[in-house]
């Protein structure tokens, strides 16, 4: 009997949270039952790509989705699915705008239709809409977001949630929604002290505190407010180094930051990599002042590295896993979070492999859980 194939769909699959999310239950499942393939909308070639298609996924690429003017994407959807009428399946991993892939796929009756909340925005507010205010585009958006999500549950048969958070904002309080654990690989992420010493000798970073943060370059997870906690640390402890993971429009603009500041001898950009695991090993302090998230798999990768995490207050504490993560305010000048950091960092590392697990975030047993949903679906 062949695999059931479910058609999930995304903005592109580069190394971002929803996606390493989907991509550690696409590893973890049997490939033999269950298929995911993929619909992004962005054209050119992805993180993820070659690693799908070396598990048997396809990748179908559409144009981006104007959220103004949708007609022409629904069009190109509906050709789409007159092409491709095997799915029974779509899981929309596109936060508001799953609204879009799923009314055409209500039209063409597709019989499961989820969408998944993988963020939670917080509530406007009158300064966000004065004319002189620098991120008034990114305001505007949040706008459209917010218009947008009042369509989620008219054409969705399922609704999916990273946590508790992320769902209740995205379908409502009073409406139902599965939670779908951001669950990683554990074991692959533990404090490994051989890989650890190795990394760090690698970057030479034997005698340095090495703060940490993997992330987008988007206005979202706050990086100018990192590098001014960075900046106040170096001023009370000079043998600091920062290790910025990822990539992104705003990359270039923290650099030149961070040049402003003088610390950008001290700052390794490392960009997109797929040694993710191994580079956690070498950091000793993980700080994460993002404005919102949904729940972070980040800073689950983190605590199962046994790093000492600093996270916004912005994010749901379902991701409270250890007793290595303490939450600050980011309305608080940066030299509390750098105070905070230096008092509570340590030398001595533990293992959280098993209390990840018993929290319900390893991959093995989730993905079992939701295998056997898209089976059921499938049928």
């Amino acid at each position: 009997m062949a695999a059931i194939r479910i058609l999930q769909v995304f903005t592109v699959m580069n190394r971002g949270g929803a996606e390493s999310m989907i991509m550690n239950y696409y590893r973890a499942i049997d490939r033999d039952k269950v298929q995911f393939d993929f619909l992004v909308h962005r054209k050119e070639r992805a993180a993820f790509d070659d690693e799908i298609e070396s598990m048997g996924g396809e990748i179908y690429k559409l144009n981006p989705i104007n959220p103004l003017f949708p007609n022409t994407y629904y069009n190109e959807l509906r050709n789409f699915f007159k092409e491709h009428k095997s799915y029974n399946i779509i899981h929309s991993h596109l936060n508001t705008f799953s609204c879009f892939p799923l009314k055409i796929a209500k039209e063409f009756k597709i019989e499961c239709r989820i969408a998944h909340a993988h963020i939670a925005i917080e509530k406007i507010k009158l300064k966000d809409l004065l004319p002189n205010n620098e991120s008034l585009k990114e305001t505007f958006k949040k706008l459209i977001k917010f218009q947008l999500k009042k369509k989620i549950n008219k054409y969705s048969t399922h609704n999916f949630s990273c946590g508790e958070k992320a769902g209740k904002w995205l379908f409502g309080e009073k409406n139902l929604f599965t939670i779908m654990n951001n669950a990683i690989n554990a074991a692959a992420f533990a404090y490994d002290p051989v890989v650890s010493a190795t990394y760090k000798k690698k970057y030479d970073l034997d005698d340095q505190l090495t703060i940490g943060h993997v992330g987008r370059f988007t206005s979202q997870k706050n990086h100018s407010y990192l590098l001014n906690v960075f900046n106040s640390l170096v001023k009370k402890k000079d043998n600091c180094v920062l290790v910025l993971i990822g990539d992104g429009p705003l990359r270039n603009k923290i650099e030149v930051e961070a040049k402003n500041l003088g610390i950008d001898n001290k700052i390794l950009f490392l960009g997109v990599r797929t040694d993710i695991p191994q580079l956690y090993q070498m950091l000793d302090v993980f700080v994460f002042p993002s404005f919102y998230e949904g729940l972070p798999v980040t800073l689950i990768e983190a605590q199962s590295a046994g790093l000492k995490v600093f996270a916004s207050d912005k994010i749901t504490d379902e991701v409270y896993l250890t007793e290595d993560i303490e939450f600050l305010p980011i309305t608080s000048p940066p030299e509390e979070w750098a105070n905070r950091i230096l008092e509570k960092v340590s030398d001595e590392k533990v293992n959280n492999f098993d209390v990840i697990e018993s929290k319900g975030y390893d991959i093995q047993k989730n993905t079992e859980i939701f295998q056997n949903f898209y089976l059921k679906q499938g049928q």
